[in-house]
């Protein structure tokens, strides 16, 4: 996973669950940004959609107006039953959970990864820290997480798998997208989830 915007921080599978098998999956990305919620939603879609997984994008599902007010626990229970009625046996919801910035200094020496096997080494190598300083360079990362749940008729609708991923310093938002995408199929192929049953 390297030259990637993207890295997992965190992950956690059902341990009662080994494989899911998804016939239908919601794809649902929790986002203002409604540009990025259909160009995510879209990618991620088509990715699955290229491994043999049935899934739809939330505005095939939602009519427009669905996310322009909070809904009670009754609605989104009516909402699972409606999904249940269609043949839906998943939900996988991506959202963007915090911010932060933060500073790495850049420093001017050569050997920043280089281990010395002496002092004089060392400070020979790096004297020049003295001389030409440092700078700092200042970034975000953002912090986002996805998880899976199931809502199969013949099992309890619960958590199956939940993963921490940090977006940082991407080029754009695009390649921002296409690398949390990337990530997060992996993980989802490494846990054995989201196959199908063909």
């Amino acid at each position: 996973m390297s030259c990637t915007s993207s890295d997992l921080v965190e992950n956690w599978k059902n341990p009662d669950i080994d494989t899911f098998y998804a016939e239908k999956v919601l794809v649902i990305a929790m986002t203002n940004d409604v540009d990025n919620r259909k160009r995510f939603e879209k990618r991620l879609v088509n990715q699955l959609q290229s491994k043999g997984v049935k899934a739809i994008e939330s505005d095939q599902f939602f009519d427009e107006n669905y996310t322009q007010r909070p809904h009670t626990q009754e609605e989104l229970d009516a909402l699972e039953n409606a999904m249940l009625q269609e043949g839906y046996d998943a939900i996988l919801v991506s959202k963007i959970i915090g911010a932060e910035d933060r500073k790495s200094l850049l420093q001017s020496y050569e050997g920043f990864d280089t281990l010395f096997n002496s002092f004089e080494e060392d400070y020979y190598s790096n004297q020049k820290i003295y001389t030409e300083g440092e700078y700092a360079d200042v970034y975000t990362v953002y912090h986002a997480e996805s998880s899976l749940y199931c809502i199969c008729p013949t099992k309890d609708r619960e958590i199956i798998w939940r993963g921490s991923i940090d977006i940082t310093q991407p080029d754009s938002t695009r390649k921002a997208i296409k690398d949390y995408i990337n990530v997060l199929l992996w993980v989802l192929e490494e846990q054995k989830l989201l196959i199908t049953s063909d």
